[in-house]
């Protein structure tokens, strides 16, 4: 009888502790900052973005990482040249995608390639869902524009509602980036 209610309790014990183990699993916002970085500098905006607006963060990172010979801007046979220059390339992602789901709202980062999206992050909208999304782009460049990358990244996804994005550099602060956000009309 006493194996019989220990088992009990601890079955009760473990039924109880279901939601709570789930609910650590649930994003903690409804805005996720999504971002590609090949230097650091892109990660150190995503990262200030998602901490001034308390957001989730996710990484693209790719299954074969950029050396910094693949990152030769000059070299017109270097990783990144190639890629640019071939509007089909698709890196593969390293790891699982995030579940948009749980968000409304995804900003979404990367570094300007010689006036475009590096394709890694091309690949990334063609797989997830953006359906019903609020989508915002934020770049990185010492000089560039946007250029022709967030109209891309637009056909790309074909779906979501995108708002302007912005240039920003590793000397952005976190007010900077919120102030940026609250003017596309998007709170914390």
């Amino acid at each position: 009888m006493k194996k019989l209610i220990a088992l009990l309790t601890a079955l009760m014990v473990a039924v109880l502790a279901l939601p709570l183990a789930c609910a650590e699993e649930a994003p903690q916002s409804h805005i996720l900052v999504v971002y590609f970085s090949a230097t650091g500098t892109t990660k150190g905006v995503a990262e200030k973005l998602a901490e001034g607006l308390n957001a989730d963060l996710y990484e693209i990172v790719p299954e074969e990482p950029y050396t910094d010979a693949d990152l030769n801007y000059n070299n017109s046979k270097s990783r990144t040249s190639i890629e640019t220059d071939d509007p089909a390339c698709r890196p593969a992602i390293a790891g699982e995608l995030p579940d948009l789901s749980a968000y409304d709202t995804v900003f979404i980062g990367y570094p300007i390639w010689w006036g475009d999206t590096p394709r890694i992050v091309s690949n990334f909208v063609e797989q997830v869902d953006l359906t019903g999304k609020t989508l915002a782009v934020f770049f990185t460049s010492g000089s560039s524009g946007l250029g022709s990358s967030m109209k891309h990244l637009e056909q790309q996804a074909d779906a979501g509602a995108w708002l302007e994005g912005k240039r920003f550099t590793s000397r952005s602060s976190v007010e900077e980036l919120v102030a940026w956000a609250k003017g596309l009309g998007i709170e914390p």
